[in-house]
């Protein structure tokens, strides 16, 4: 491994809330006050030392003015917010951009906060669940048919089958069983069981799309100096890398059905850490969709393009393994709670790399890459988080 440069930022707290199918009597806003508060505590500081907000797009009852919204809400006065919509990218997207922030003196300890609530019994309103779970996904520019098509032409291209792409799914339902806060723990799932689920879009199966969740996530970022010296619970994980790039947004304007905007983004994060894929301890791959996964695992230079079921077979990527997959269960078998789904990856990546990962602990964490992704496969986002600064 060659040496790495200065990291550019440090995550000092986490806060993740349970996977859960709905909520009842609470807020959006309420929920991004209980894991910004986990957060907090995680960390050791005091909230008057937050002065940096970073939030998710139309946060529930509230979609306009929503830094300020949010702000309020937690009795914050930050002398830096913004929106972060990069689909599910957003999480990962708001880490680097903290770590900027506090270099360019706008801030010291940068909040970033992700959630939502989901109604057991779903409001009539056009921009809550009934029409996102069963028209949009219809649509010219919906998850299923736009996975779909991946998919298919993965399968075209390369001559995968359904039974390499459920395997994936299966890895995901596997460590699932280790994670408490996993929508799917208990609910253990094999690659036969994946093929046994409900066809949904061909020739994706239910089991190998995302389960919509409530929840919420929320990191705390630091100056990688500052989180040196201050009095934390944790020993920072430093942020060594960071990449980003967006191609498109509609299917039909997407340059490639089989690689994505993460093969840029990924390559310029690892060329920023200093380090190359084979470094890598832990993946923490956005997998909205197994096609999602299999892709990026190729993107990420780990396998030729259409070589992830030969990278993935016979391979170990529990944490017991060499090279760990989705630990925490990945969204496949943790959930996604809107776009907080992304900032699980970053969650999980923390708890590995200081050793707090309870129950999934891996023996040696070292490296980590996450990865985010928009819908569509369209906006990327890529870190390398290390545990050494």
């Amino acid at each position: 491994m060659s040496r790495m440069p200065r990291p550019t930022g440090a995550i000092v707290g986490v806060g993740e809330l349970p996977a859960v199918r709905s909520t009842h009597g609470k807020t959006t806003l309420g929920i991004l006050a209980e894991a910004a508060a986990l957060a907090l505590a995680d960390s050791g500081l005091e909230k008057g030392q937050l002065d940096g907000l970073l939030v998710a797009p139309h946060v529930g009852e509230t979609p306009q003015h929503v830094p300020a919204t949010v702000a309020e809400y937690l009795g914050l006065t930050p002398r830096m917010s913004n929106v972060v919509d990069l689909g599910g990218a957003s999480g990962p997207g708001m880490i680097w951009r903290a770590a900027a922030a506090i270099n360019a003196g706008m801030a010291t300890a940068v909040l970033c906060v992700l959630g939502n609530h989901r109604e057991p019994v779903p409001s009539r309103s056009p921009n809550r669940n009934p029409i996102r779970e069963f028209d949009v996904p219809f649509g010219a520019s919906g998850a299923n048919t736009a996975y779909a098509l991946l998919k298919q032409r993965h399968m075209h291209d390369y001559g995968t089958t359904d039974a390499q792409f459920a395997s994936l799914a299966a890895v995901s339902r596997a460590n699932a069983q280790l994670n408490p806060n996993a929508i799917f723990n208990g609910k253990p799932a094999d690659t036969a069981d994946i093929l046994a689920s409900p066809m949904v879009a061909e020739p994706l199966h239910l089991l190998e799309i995302v389960m919509p969740i409530a929840g919420g996530d929320a990191v705390i970022v630091m100056g990688a100096d500052a989180a040196r010296e201050a009095r934390l619970r944790h020993a920072p994980v430093y942020l060594r890398g960071a990449g980003e790039m967006v191609t498109h947004r509609a299917m039909s304007q997407a340059p490639s059905y089989t690689t994505g905007p993460l093969k840029p983004a990924i390559a310029q994060a690892l060329t920023q850490a200093g380090v190359a894929a084979v470094d890598l301890d832990l993946l923490s791959l956005y997998d909205c969709y197994t096609v999602m996964l299999a892709i990026t695992i190729e993107d990420a230079g780990l396998c030729p393009p259409g070589g992830f079921a030969d990278w993935a077979h016979g391979r170990d990527l529990s944490h017991e393994g060499d090279v760990a997959l989705n630990t925490h269960g990945g969204q496949l078998g943790f959930g996604q709670a809107d776009l907080a789904g992304g900032m699980s990856h970053v969650v999980e990546a923390v708890h590995q790399l200081r050793g707090t990962a309870t129950g999934r602990q891996m023996a040696e964490a070292g490296l980590a890459l996450v990865t985010g992704n928009g819908a569509t496969m369209s906006e990327a986002v890529a870190l390398v988080l290390g545990r050494d600064a």
